[in-house]
């Protein structure tokens, strides 16, 4: 059996951009992306702290070091520039490698710095 599992999560980011005008996805910060595992085009689940939309989307890539999180296309009704949200990678398991999983959390400050792994 297969289960859905936690895998990666960024933990309270900050939105730094909102572009309707984009296709769709939410950008991030590539550095931040690296330390959490996630990869470019990976579907990620994201949790809005300050208005409780939660919704799901893909991974483009932001230009490393730059702290950019940004809400693009319709997710970009979703939110406004200085909302914190969560961000969250789920990948299915064997039922056996779910009892030692460990997932990579990443916390960041209001900058999108990383403060803890």
């Amino acid at each position: 059996m297969l289960r859905c599992m936690l895998r990666a999560k960024i933990h309270m980011a900050t939105v730094t951009e909102s572009n309707l005008a984009y296709e769709g996805s939410i950008t991030i910060d590539e550095g931040i992306l690296s330390k959490a595992g996630i990869i470019p085009y990976e579907q990620v689940m994201i949790s809005n702290v300050n208005n409780g939309e939660r919704f799901e989307t893909y991974v483009i890539p932001g230009k490393r070091g730059s702290g950019e999180i940004c809400l693009n296309g319709p997710t970009a009704r979703k939110g406004v520039v200085g909302d914190k949200v969560i961000i969250f990678c789920y990948s299915y398991f064997e039922d056996g490698k779910t009892r030692n999983l460990k997932p990579r959390i990443i916390k960041v400050d209001a900058g999108n710095r990383i403060i803890s792994r």
